[in-house]
């Protein structure tokens, strides 16, 4: 397992670094979950979308299987917004056969004690979000596990 994540990377930053880590690294799974940080900045739906279909062609080329872990916004983007941004992750799984996980934060961001679920920035969950954020992984992870 190698975590190549830089906190507030977009899937710009992501795109980029991502043929040397899979030169480097040549994993059989490859989990995409960035897209986050481009919606905090407004960036353009159209390149998030884009960035993630290459990481994954880019992924899939490599020989690894591919799991896109979703993201949405707050309802202060406006509800377009919002939609539109959701439903990309959905869209580019679907186009490149990789596996979706639709929401990452489910559960968490949308649960009865989401305050407490994350920390004081409002952004990153705490500790305690860890094991709901495996529940909503595991199950599409596992099936990739495969020799």
């Amino acid at each position: 397992m190698v975590n190549a994540s830089i906190s507030g990377d977009t899937s710009s930053g992501g795109r980029s670094r991502l043929p040397a880590l899979l030169a480097q690294h040549q994993p059989g799974i490859v989990i995409i979950e960035l897209g986050g940080n481009d919606a905090l900045r407004g960036l353009p739906l159209n390149m998030t979308q884009a960035n993630l279909s290459a990481m994954t062609q880019a992924a899939k080329a490599a020989g690894a299987r591919v799991l896109i872990a979703g993201m949405q916004v707050p309802p202060n983007y406006g509800q377009k917004y919002a939609q539109d941004f959701a439903a990309l992750f959905a869209t580019v799984a679907k186009a490149e056969g990789a596996a979706l996980v639709p929401f990452l934060l489910k559960g968490i961001a949308d649960g009865p004690d989401a305050l407490a679920m994350f920390q004081p920035d409002r952004i990153h969950p705490t500790a305690a979000a860890q094991p709901l954020m495996l529940d909503n992984v595991w199950p599409v992870l596992k099936p990739l596990l495969r020799p």
